[in-house]
């Protein structure tokens, strides 16, 4: 089967900076919706018309990965309002209850700096501003199941920044949570 919109594929990868140095290695295979939230547009379109076995390799711009750095997602927030632990590269869905009212509620947010009184907190993607070069490896492709279309993602979320604080039927909206 070729890949096409609103399909499964599975995929391993290797993701490079544009001087060679390995951010991440995906070995085994996981699975991603092909029209949904789960990839980046720029591998969905890279994608299209490939089947298992196919390996691509591509070089995507920041504005074709994790966008540019955005100065206006820095907030520097009082230490207080954070637990007791924590580290420089934890991860927040949202920021706690006190901080800025102006940091967007359904982001993750990454501990980039710690000082006695302050706490800065960075809501850009750890890639943004990053050139990268992809390999890419299809191991499987399957069409999707109603229910997988209907919710957007397989629930794999290395591409996404955002989360979702809205809820769904019958559960409750997600509350910021330490990662």
């Amino acid at each position: 089967m070729k890949i096409t919109e609103q399909c499964v594929v599975a995929l391993t990868w290797t993701l490079k900076d544009t001087l060679g140095e390995e951010l991440d290695a995906l070995d085994e295979p996981v699975e991603f919706l092909v029209g949904g939230n789960d990839l980046l547009a720029s591998l969905e379109k890279a994608l299209q018309g490939h089947e298992a076995g196919d390996s691509l390799e591509l070089q995507l711009e920041p504005h074709d990965a994790f966008g540019d750095y955005d100065d206006g997602l820095l907030f520097l927030e009082p230490r207080h309002l954070f637990p007791e632990h924590l580290e420089e590269g934890m991860g927040f869905e949202g920021l706690p209850e006190g901080c800025s009212s102006s940091a967007p509620k359904d982001r993750l947010f990454f501990v980039s700096d710690i000082y006695p009184d302050h706490v800065v907190m960075d809501g850009n993607h750890p890639l943004a501003g990053i050139a990268l070069r992809i390999r890419l490896k299809v191991h499987d492709v399957r069409e999707a199941e109603v229910s997988e279309i209907g919710r957007g993602t397989l629930g794999t979320g290395f591409f996404r920044m955002q989360v979702d604080t809205s809820g769904s039927g019958d559960e409750p909206p997600q509350t910021p949570t330490l990662h």
